[in-house]
């Protein structure tokens, strides 16, 4: 359903002449220390609400009713219930208040937000000041914000969200047969069968020059292979070649591994993994899902990330033949059989009324 924009206005998002009320949260316990519960500990993520796992906790509560904002990608999402924010420097959330929020126009508000935050990443994350800045378009009426179109355009769009996602439930998606990894082997990434590993450009996104755009630059990002910008290319400075596979060492997207699909540059704290033998591409892509596991399975964003482990004993399983050898047949035809799988529910879905 497209909308007529053409007469909303202008407003900054928080501040003296802005929407929202800002509240930063104060340092908190990391997650990782605090006991299984029942209440949201939001952070900056982009998935599951930014809920990244449910705490118990003495600490006071931020409130509900209101949207958080991850620092890193402007990812909003609306918090219904009471919840303990990640606060302190770095990608820490913002929160926003309003008491005309509820949960139909916070949805299309959080839209809005995405959409004009999503400029931002690890080299230039949200701040309060940057919130303060920015502005947004809404819906206005004589009164000014009109909240009930947003909230009425959102209630309209229920029932055929509703109708899609029982079509996709019905799909069964996820219906994976698991994989049995006992016989598998651990190997290092800089395994002479695997890669050579690079420590990558170590440039900065905002010092680049975008007037002449030849050249994808791949920060710590987990979305579009990891691809944040494409920027001018540098005299005497090489771009990787395609094909090359790049991992995110820390922050929030750590262990993001992407098969770059054009020549790049990448940002600080970013690896380039250049295989030293011929690698098929579905092999390279199911070696990348065994890093991102592997990394968010038993490495911590800024608590113990890849830094220091990428060139020593950070390892992965793989699937070994019969006579202990990486198992590159195996790997290729996994990926083929996803993908005819995925491509025939597709077809499916396309047949949906």
């Amino acid at each position: 359903m497209k909308i007529d924009i053409s007469t909303w206005k202008s407003f900054f998002i928080c501040g003296k002449k802005g929407i929202f009320k800002l509240i930063q949260p104060g340092v908190r316990k990391s997650k990782e220390y605090i006991e299984e519960g029942a209440v949201p500990f939001v952070a900056s993520g982009a998935f599951n609400n930014g809920i990244e796992k449910y705490v118990k906790t003495d600490e006071v509560l931020d409130q509900g009713n209101c949207i958080t904002v991850s620092a890193i990608g402007g990812f909003s999402f609306y918090q219904e219930k009471d919840f303990v924010g990640r606060g302190g420097a770095g990608s820490a959330i913002k929160i926003l208040y309003n008491e005309n929020l509820n949960e139909q126009n916070a949805l299309f508000i959080c839209a809005i937000l995405k959409k004009t935050l999503s400029k931002y990443d690890f080299n230039s994350m949200i701040s309060g000041t940057i919130l303060k800045e920015e502005s947004i378009y809404l819906p206005v009426n004589k009164n000014g914000i009109d909240w009930n179109f947003m909230e009425t355009y959102i209630k309209n769009l229920e029932p055929t969200v509703s109708k899609y996602l029982n079509q996709l439930q019905s799909l069964k998606l996820d219906s994976y047969k698991k994989l049995d990894l006992k016989n598998w082997k651990r190997f290092n990434l800089y395994d002479e069968q695997l890669f050579t590993i690079d420590s990558g450009n170590k440039l900065d996104k905002s010092k680049m020059a975008t007037n002449n755009p030849t050249v994808n630059f791949v920060g710590r990002a987990n979305q579009n292979n990891g691809i944040t910008a494409v920027v001018n290319e540098i005299i005497g400075l090489e771009p990787y070649k395609k094909g090359y596979l790049t991992l995110a060492l820390g922050g929030e997207y750590l262990g993001s591994c992407f098969i770059q699909p054009k020549d790049f540059y990448t940002s600080q704290n970013v690896n380039v993994l250049i295989p030293n033998n011929e690698i098929s591409y579905n092999t390279k892509l199911f070696i990348s899902i065994m890093i991102f596991k592997e990394s968010r399975t038993y490495y911590k964003a800024f608590v113990d990330e890849l830094n220091r482990h990428i060139k020593t004993d950070f390892s992965i399983l793989l699937p070994v033949n019969n006579n202990e050898q990486i198992d590159w047949e195996y790997m290729e035809n996994y990926i083929k059989a996803i993908k005819e799988n995925t491509l025939d529910k597709l077809e499916l879905l396309n047949n949906i009324q």
